[in-house]
């Protein structure tokens, strides 16, 4: 990747995960009760030991759970942003509001000091 494309890469990644923060830091904390409502869209994928996906090319789906809040809500903030891009995940962030991004976010991570759920 050239240098340049690196940096944009990079500073747009961590754009998304300050604003990220900021949610948190305004308040805008996810409910884990209300994520596990919202979570059907996530399991088909992220939620399956060793999956692959075969559109739009083939690949592991990464494991979520454990995953730190912040990087979630990023992930997701960019995905739906464009600055991130995926078929299926671009289709999935637009349908998400700034409060399903935090119930899910809350929902995937560990509580402090356990360890990460793999069944997620």
């Amino acid at each position: 990747m050239p240098a340049h494309k690196f940096m944009v890469v990079t500073l747009t990644a961590a754009s998304f995960m300050l604003s990220a923060s900021a949610l948190y830091a305004q308040g805008m904390q996810g409910r884990a009760d209300e994520g596990a409502k919202k979570n059907s869209m996530c399991a088909g994928c992220h939620g399956i030991e060793g999956w692959r996906t075969a559109f739009p090319k083939v690949y592991s789906v990464p494991k979520i759970g454990g995953q730190h809040p912040n990087y979630i809500v990023a992930a997701l903030k960019a995905y739906k942003s464009g600055a991130r891009s995926h078929p299926t995940m671009d289709a999935i962030a637009a349908s998400l509001s700034d409060q399903d991004m935090a119930d899910l976010a809350a929902y995937y991570s560990p509580p402090a000091g356990a360890q990460q759920n793999a069944g997620k």
